[in-house]
């Protein structure tokens, strides 16, 4: 295995950032929208097409039961619906005050404040002007963000504004107002008081036998964290979140805010899949880029994780930004420009924000497939598993527990997470997430406590069970995950288009390390499958161990850079 070094981030004297106070405008303009915001009255054209502040509004009879009967838990004057989009206004006779034509609402961090709500400019218009270049103003974008949301401009409307996006690029100013429009699209969460600076949550921009966020929200939430953690499905050669955890019998990744909130109260971390009523805005535009070529685009990848994450009300976030040949950033430096964006955006709004450089060259850890990725995340979890599955674990931790304030730097938050880990805590926290999240009590205790068989029986396993052989002596100098991964993929483990199937049995197993020497014969990748493997994929596979006569020296550590909010870098040791 390779030397990973000492954490990548020294110990700063102060934190890293202080969120806005309540005087700047970023924190203003975001007061509202990270408030929980009721569904839009019936009638009121929200989501349906309509225009608001015309007719279908709100005026009739059932509308003004409604205004009469008010609104549990906004805290808003019983038919103050003059807004249709924050339902703030004034009721005069019992009837909800409608907005005249062309007004504004007066309330900071709403879409329509400013805009004239009845009064947006033609999209036509917008998507020209960011074809020349020039950019565009905040109450412009909401105006975007609004019509995707509600429905009323076309696919081809949108493919248009996203490829302008793409070619021209954003400020971080535009940049900041999508990532808030977006935000505000849909419901956000609602947390205690008494959690407030707790909230913390990590997001990956994906690789291969990439397990760190199930060991790492339990072991956050076994320090104490608050770990709302929404994560996705694998696409391509990368895997998900949800898939690894799909592989546990009975395990649920749809939950509902209010039962997220639930399961934070009992458990301390949930991990869940993006709800209809989180961001979606960012449904339809994440899945517009795909099939517009405009996957890469900085500010759309921004805007995308972060909406999310603002949705959320996080109080800190550490951002796992790969780079690599198996990563989306091939090179470090186009990964740090990524990496610079995130956390300048994610500071505006508010969240205390970092981001790791880490290299995606070789798969991390020994595990690679979905069902196998959750048997060695339980091995992270127990204190043991690969080296550098908990070294990035450790780190990301480290980071989230400093920049929440509840240790004075990361390399004490790094320590304070591993011992979660050696304690059996965080194992604890795991398995009582499964509980919450309809496992069988019976099938999470076995899980957690059982034996390597026992837990591969519960989790399913392949077919065929085969080992392969090193063809020649030498030292090994690396294992290259993309062609791996790539094999994997076309044995089902992964998925070519959002909705197809994958085999959660399907995976591999490295049984060497970079550094060690091997002899011709020697098996070195256990695979798990379904059926027969191609001559060419035996041969694909064979490509992908990298040896040597001499062994390998001076070997990268895995994390090669930590960007914090004030823009500093600091260099891996």
């Amino acid at each position: 295995m390779r030397d990973l070094g000492p954490s990548p981030v020294s110990p700063p004297v102060s934190p890293p950032v202080s969120p806005p106070s309540a005087a700047s405008p970023v924190s203003r303009s975001l007061s509202r929208a990270q408030s929980p915001r009721p569904e839009p009255p019936a009638g009121s054209g929200h989501g349906h097409g309509a225009r608001p502040g015309r007719a279908g509004s709100g005026t009739g009879k059932s509308q003004q039961r409604r205004g009469r009967r008010g609104r549990a838990g906004t805290g808003r004057a019983p038919g103050g619906l003059g807004c249709p989009r924050c339902h703030i206004g004034v009721a005069r006779s019992g009837v909800p005050a409608v907005p005249k034509r062309g007004a504004s609402c007066p309330e900071a961090g709403c879409q329509l404040s400013g805009t004239g709500m009845d009064a947006p400019t033609p999209l036509p218009t917008l998507i020209r002007k960011k074809r020349d270049g020039e950019r565009l103003e905040d109450a412009e974008i909401r105006s975007f963000v609004r019509g995707v949301t509600e429905g009323t401009v076309q696919q081809g409307q949108i493919g248009a504004m996203l490829m302008a996006i793409r070619l021209r690029g954003m400020d971080a100013g535009e940049t900041l107002a999508l990532t808030q429009a977006m935000a505000s699209s849909g419901r956000t969460m609602a947390w205690p008081p008494a959690w407030h600076g707790l909230v913390v949550d990590k997001h990956s921009t994906g690789g291969v036998g990439d397990k760190v966020s199930l060991a790492l929200a339990p072991a956050l939430a076994a320090c104490g964290c608050k770990v709302p953690m929404i994560s996705g499905r694998g696409l391509g050669h990368t895997g998900g979140t949800l898939d690894k955890l799909e592989a546990i019998p009975g395990f649920r990744v749809s939950q509902s805010p209010e039962e997220m909130r639930h399961i934070l109260e009992r458990v301390g971390c949930c991990i869940v899949g993006q709800s209809a009523e989180l961001v979606p805005a960012d449904r339809v535009l994440y899945g517009l880029r795909d099939v517009t070529a405009t996957v890469d685009s900085l500010p759309l990848i921004t805007a995308s994780i972060l909406s999310k994450k603002a949705a959320e009300r996080l109080s800190a976030l550490v951002l796992d930004v790969k780079f690599g040949g198996a990563a989306l950033y091939p090179t470090q430096e186009s990964a740090r420009e990524l990496a610079q964006s995130l956390v300048e955006v994610g500071t505006q709004l508010g969240i205390r924000t970092a981001a790791l450089l880490t290299r995606m060259e070789q798969p991390l850890g020994r595990a690679v497939g979905n069902a196998l990725e959750v048997l060695e995340a339980l091995q992270c979890l127990g204190g043991s598993g690969p080296s550098d599955l908990r070294h990035l674990v450790t780190v990301l931790g480290g980071v989230l527990l400093w920049q929440c304030g509840m240790e004075q730097g990361p390399e004490q938050g790094r320590e304070r997470l591993a011992r979660a880990l050696d304690d059996g805590s965080a194992l604890g926290k795991f398995e009582a997430m499964l509980g919450a999240q309809g496992v069988p009590p019976e099938t999470a205790r076995e899980l957690c406590a059982g034996t390597p068989a026992r837990r591969r029986q519960l989790l399913g396993q392949a077919e065929v069970c085969e080992e392969l052989p090193v063809l020649q002596e030498g030292w090994v100098q690396q294992v290259r995950a993309l062609p791996l991964a790539r094999v994997l993929h076309h044995l089902g483990a992964g998925r070519a288009r959002a909705g197809d199937p994958v085999n959660l049995r399907v995976g591999a197993e490295l049984l060497v390390g970079t550094g060690q020497h091997l002899r011709a014969g020697q098996p070195w990748l256990r695979l798990h499958h379904e059926g027969t493997l191609s001559a060419q994929a035996r041969r694909e596979l064979q490509d992908a161990l990298c040896l040597a006569p001499e062994p390998p020296r001076d070997l990268p550590p895995l994390v090669a850079e930590t960007i914090l909010p004030s823009g500093s870098v600091r260099d891996s040791q």
